[in-house]
């Protein structure tokens, strides 16, 4: 495990995303992330909405499936806009 952890290409990544420098692998992460967030917050969205007229379940698991509808979208316009600002 160690030997992965001081991979000089896996360093150099990390590095990268704790910076703030966009490229593509760093732009996958963020969107993977965000994604991540956005179905923790529909699932809990969808509790907190519908929870007792459909049961808890199942509006937590069609928040955590429509939250990221609008999310990806977004974040995908944002990075490429910041990449735009970045680079100009």
């Amino acid at each position: 495990m160690r030997e992965i952890l001081t991979t000089p290409n896996l360093i150099n990544f990390l590095t990268s995303l704790a910076d703030g420098d966009l490229n593509i692998a760093t732009e996958l992460v963020w969107l993977i992330i965000a994604t991540a967030l956005a179905m923790v917050g529909g699932a809990i969205g969808g509790m907190l909405l519908a929870g007792k007229d459909i049961g808890y379940q199942l509006s937590a698991m069609l928040g955590a499936l429509f939250a990221p509808a609008g999310v990806i979208p977004a974040i995908f316009l944002g990075l490429i806009a910041l990449n735009f600002l970045t680079n100009y």
